[in-house]
């Protein structure tokens, strides 16, 4: 039998935990030092360090269950690649099942205007909705009633549900008073439309996806048109193209009537230019009011109801109250400017812009949406 003389190994041999365990931690610390990623972390060890690593951590024993999951739910590689040359925006939207995004500014929610946009006959599974509210007591209350009506549609019959709902508030204070009389005084224009263009900014910049090839301004108190309203309008394939804003009223005989609403869609005229020339740089036009006669032709004195629907008519300002843009007109730059910009403001300098990017700006007079009358 052999004996063990040396001091060393019979205390080995006697306790070797007391061995082991400042043997493991060394070797430990080795492969910890040695690894790639450590040694990557040393400075000047890689020149060629990137800022982002898209590699899944791993831990002692691998990957974690957790770190896989995560990469599951993740494009590859955490980058996404969209060749918007391809997106297409044209005349056969619906047949093609092109994505439109339906934006609406709210203050106040009108039944008819949901029901009214629920009516609309464009496939709900390329249809995207955006929504607005102030941070207001009316906001409050309306994005109740929202959604409210909101959580019957998505969560009925799938095939009437919209592909994507997105609902903000606004940053930026509103006016107190929404009533109409008030919202329209001249008074509180530039600061009321300053507002609206923050607004309609916002709610663009969030919801307008690489999948979408329309837009459609559609305001909140339009609560009447044709259920073909998206492929109408998309059918004469124009960069902008903007419905007829009118209202449905009683007139003095007590019999229905209906009479212009929207004065926003217009056309430029030598006084409206020479206004603008003689004010100050922070001074905007507003149109429809006597204190500033434009002398501008107004889209919605060229109604004609005998007309036909198709007819189209040049503009040089738009309202927001129907308005279809395709989608690349926004992405190459054109919104609604919150500042004077060639003396014009919110919708009307949204149409300024769009031109000076080269595009088109058209109307359709003899196209009738209606306005909630208050």
């Amino acid at each position: 039998m052999a004996i063990v003389r040396s001091p060393l190994l019979r205390q080995i041999r006697r306790k070797p935990l007391h061995f082991l365990g400042p043997f493991t931690v060394i070797i430990v610390l080795a492969l910890f030092i040695l690894s790639p990623s450590t040694l990557s972390s040393i400075s000047g060890f890689n020149s060629t360090k990137t800022k982002y690593n898209y590699t899944p951590k791993t831990g002692f024993f691998g990957s974690s269950s957790k770190n896989k999951n995560f990469q599951s739910n993740l494009p590859g590689n955490h980058i996404s690649h969209y060749d918007l040359n391809k997106l297409k925006s044209t005349p056969r939207a619906a047949y093609n099942k092109e994505r439109i995004l339906v934006l609406s500014p709210i203050s106040r929610f009108y039944n008819e205007y949901w029901a009214n946009l629920l009516k609309l006959t464009y496939p709900r599974d390329a249809m995207e909705l955006g929504f607005i509210l102030p941070r207001t007591a009316e906001g409050d209350e309306a994005l109740k009633k929202l959604e409210k009506a909101i959580k019957i549609v998505q969560t009925g019959p799938k095939d009437d549900r919209f592909a994507k709902i997105t609902i903000l508030r606004q940053d930026n204070d509103g006016l107190e008073s929404q009533l109409e009389k008030d919202r329209h005084e001249l008074s509180v224009q530039k600061e009321r439309r300053k507002n609206m263009a923050i607004a309609r900014n916002s709610l663009l910049f969030t919801s307008l996806s690489p999948y979408t090839s329309w837009v459609l301004w559609l305001d909140a108190d339009i609560i009447e048109s044709p259920p073909t309203l998206i492929q109408d309008l998309i059918s004469h394939d124009k960069p902008v193209m903007s419905a007829n804003v009118y209202q449905r009223y009683k007139n003095d005989k007590g019999q229905p009537d209906i009479r212009p609403y929207d004065f926003n869609n217009w056309v430029e005229s030598e006084e409206g230019l020479r206004i603008a020339e003689n004010m100050a740089d922070d001074e905007i036009v507003v149109e429809g009011y006597a204190e500033i006669a434009t002398y501008r032709p107004l889209m919605a004195h060229f109604y004609d109801k005998n007309g036909d629907v198709n007819t189209e008519m040049q503009l040089d300002g738009v309202g927001g109250g129907a308005v279809m843009v395709k989608a690349d007109v926004h992405r190459d730059g054109a919104m609604f400017p919150p500042f004077p910009f060639y003396h014009l403001i919110e919708t009307e300098g949204f149409a300024k812009m769009a031109k000076r990017l080269g595009y088109e700006v058209f109307g359709l007079p003899n196209y009738l949406v209606y306005h909630y009358n208050e």
